[in-house]
């Protein structure tokens, strides 16, 4: 029997492994040495972070984590868009291999959906992929396409 739980500080490990499994698949890892580094740098960040302004959610089958998602929130200065400044980014929603198509990841979204709604985030974001578009339409996310375009550049750069 499948079990929906927020994760708390005994869960950390599980958070670490699913999120380590998601960047496994999306992205992939350019080394092994780069996967360590994450793999390293992960707990302390759930420790610093998790029920804060991270939360998280997963699917237990016993004591095996099959899915999970993350609800980061970021409060910014407050705008039209976001009138409280507080916003949330879904991360890592991922489902293992055996469990996929049963509706976990479903349950764990209408739990973090509940979860931005009692913070009274101004909006929830994210970035879907092809497999998870109608997952997030079905549950009223809608494309926040505009004509600024999303553009980064990392420190290192010149």
């Amino acid at each position: 029997m499948i079990t929906i739980v927020k994760a708390d500080r005994n869960d950390i490990p599980l958070l670490a492994e699913m999120r380590l499994s998601y960047l496994s698949e999306d992205p992939g890892f350019k080394s092994e040495e780069e996967k360590r580094a994450i793999e390293q740098r992960l707990p302390l960040y759930f420790e610093k972070h998790l029920n804060k302004d991270l939360f998280a959610w997963l699917a237990m089958d016993g004591e095996t984590a099959v899915s999970g998602v993350f609800l980061l929130v970021s409060e910014k200065p407050a705008s039209p868009s976001f009138p409280n400044g507080l916003t949330g980014t879904v991360l890592n929603v991922y489902t293992k291999e055996p469990y996929r198509h049963h509706g976990f990841a479903r349950r764990l979204m209408q739990e973090l959906l509940k979860k931005a709604e009692t913070l009274k985030l101004s909006c929830v974001e994210l970035k879907a992929t092809k497999d998870g578009i109608h997952l997030y339409e079905t549950l009223g996310f809608k494309d926040a396409s505009s004509e600024y375009l999303l553009m980064k550049r990392k420190p290192s750069e010149n």
